[in-house]
């Protein structure tokens, strides 16, 4: 008997490709070549200008919405499925792009790998996408922290602003996953070296100066935002801003191509717009306006996608995004994995970077069922907003047909529009045709009576309940001294319409990421809260939420090298 032939690594499948130049995509879609700034021939800038051109000609596209049931630490293939559906929309003939966010090398070098998606429903060059892309990762990181060293040098100079050094609100940020910079005290060594304080480390991609980025409009709104940054308070509690620092100008300054989004194209060459953040646990872990904008007007439908479950990133897409952008969503795909229904279900455990529990593989349609109850709070998620929803069963080959057809009885039992089994990791756009028609259909109205979860003149406490009792599905929120002190001096200075980015684990729908399933009775302690000003939106920090993750024992950064020949070698 002959041996199976292994599955080709992702990084092989995406070398296999010869991309076509970024050019000739760019003008299919009715960029001008003058509206186009290249990084190499397979990757490029848009011109802001070209948004502003193209969407006074063209009509809207539909506007979808990749989210997914509450992830194991392995993924439910949630960018996969985005770039494979995109790519089977392309296929059954309608103008279909993807928008994506770009990775955090956190990540890249720590324990998941890489982002581009995976199998043969990748973003291409897929080591470009992985590593800096066109660097606006970096620009953000240098802007944040030019914002930092100005506070600091405000201080060591007098403080002339009257800055309350126990009040400081701004971290440094850097792109790497490192525990040991969480806390640390700055200034040490002597006058010469600053004032002595502590501070902490975040990773980039968390930087409100990301979250900035990502829901700007154009450049002067880029410079607003990024003046209305609240970095500190004064003695006598009064908002110490960017502008005050007369650092925001600067920060535009090194923004202002990292605004432009990128455009890449998938295995199958169709059009991928890549721009910011990741990272729907701790940020709001969306990808961004302009990119968005810019597919719509260039395309009849657009696949973009938010961050692990639709209690984290899908929630911040509606009451976040398309609330600074006033865009409209038209339909949400939810990605189910059998395996994580199963451990929903309490059956095995899945550990990142170990063998898989053999009993996930074994057929267990009850597990399925009990499972389920995880899938159907995520679709009544996306249906608390009023938006069609239709599930992907992102198949795997150890999935049965009873276990298939238990996960599409529960979807339409939940309210899904469709369920349908997806194949575009070994397929493409081919094994992803079923699912792009259930979507285009789905999509066909619209979501005309779309709603967001809570007015902006709620208070910030309401707004933080909506949240955990609507969405979560608690029975309560505790919020301790420190984050309700903070809650009325936001309210006292202004801030009370500004929506709400919770911080909290992505694997239950609960603060505790023990809690399976659907969990319930539980309350969700908010023990930190946040502003940011300038994003627009003040953030809870629920249970022992941190916003600079660690390495692993063995990170994936070990594998990574170059080759002979200058190839990289160990992307996943």
């Amino acid at each position: 008997m002959s041996a199976t032939k292994p599955f080709p690594s992702d990084l092989e499948i995406a070398r296999s490709v010869t991309p076509r130049p970024i050019l000739e995509v760019a003008r299919e879609l009715g960029i001008r070549d003058d509206e186009v700034e290249q990084y190499g021939p397979t990757k490029a800038k848009i011109s802001l200008a070209a948004i502003r051109r193209l969407e006074a000609l063209n009509p809207r596209g539909r506007y979808v919405v990749v989210t997914a049931i509450t992830p194991t630490p392995l993924g439910e293939g949630k960018s996969t499925t985005t770039v494979g559906l995109a790519q089977g929309l392309n296929r059954i003939g309608k103008r279909a792009a993807v928008a994506i966010r770009q990775p955090s090398l956190g990540p890249v070098f720590g324990i998941k790998g890489g982002a581009a998606g995976g199998g043969y429903s990748q973003v291409i060059p897929m080591e470009d996408f992985n590593l800096h892309l066109t660097g606006d990762v970096h620009a953000i990181g240098a802007a944040h922290n030019l914002a930092a060293a100005f506070l600091d040098n405000s201080l060591h100079h007098g403080n002339p602003l009257g800055i309350d050094p126990q009040s400081i609100l701004w971290p440094r940020v850097v792109d790497i996953s490192d525990r040991a910079i969480r806390r640390a005290v700055i200034g040490l060594g002597g006058r010469e070296n600053g004032v002595p304080r502590e501070t902490e480390w975040q990773i980039t991609v968390a930087s409100e100066v990301m979250a900035v980025l990502a829901l700007a409009s154009d450049l002067a709104d880029l410079r607003a935002r990024l003046g209305r940054i609240v970095l500190a308070t004064t003695t006598d509690g009064r908002p110490v801003t960017a502008e005050d620092l007369k650092v925001a100008g600067a920060m535009t300054a090194l923004l202002k191509d990292a605004l432009k989004p990128n455009l890449l194209q998938t295995l199958e060459g169709g059009p991928a717009f890549v721009h910011c953040g990741p990272f729907a646990n701790i940020a709001h872990g969306n990808n961004s306006v302009l990119a968005d904008r810019l597919a719509l007007a260039t395309n009849e439908i657009v696949c973009t996608e938010a961050g692990f479950g639709a209690d984290m990133g899908a929630e911040k897409f509606f009451d976040i995004k398309c609330r600074a952008s006033g865009l409209r969503p038209d339909g949400a795909v939810v990605v189910a994995t059998i395996r994580a229904l199963k451990m929903h279900g309490g059956v095995g455990k899945i550990v990142a970077g170990k063998p898989l529990d053999p009993a996930l593989l074994a057929e267990n349609v009850d597990a399925v069922r009990a499972g389920g109850a995880n899938l159907t709070k995520q679709i009544e998620n996306v249906l608390a907003f009023h938006v069609p929803a239709v599930v992907a069963i992102n198949l795997y080959p150890t999935d049965t047909p009873a276990e298939i057809a238990a996960v599409q009885e529960v979807s339409l039992a939940a309210g899904a529009r469709a369920a349908v089994v997806s194949r575009h990791f070994t397929d493409g756009g081919a094994g992803a045709e079923d699912l792009a028609r259930a979507v285009w259909d789905a999509t066909s109205e619209g979501a005309p009576d779309f709603e967001l979860l809570y007015p902006d003149d709620a208070p910030l406490l309401a707004k933080i309940e909506a949240i955990a009792l609507r969405i979560y599905g608690a029975s309560g929120v505790d919020v301790l001294p420190a984050a309700a002190k903070a809650l009325k001096q936001y309210e006292a200075l202004g801030f009370g319409h500004l929506p709400i980015c919770m911080a909290k684990t992505q694997y239950s729908l609960s603060h505790d990421p023990a809690l399976k399933g659907r969990p319930t009775g539980f309350r969700v302690p908010i023990r930190e809260v946040r502003l940011s000003a300038g994003a627009g939106f003040i953030t809870p920090l629920v249970g022992e939420m941190r916003t600079m993750p660690g390495l692993p024992s063995k990170p994936g950064g070990e594998n990574i090298d170059v080759d002979a020949d200058g190839n990289i070698v160990g992307l996943f």
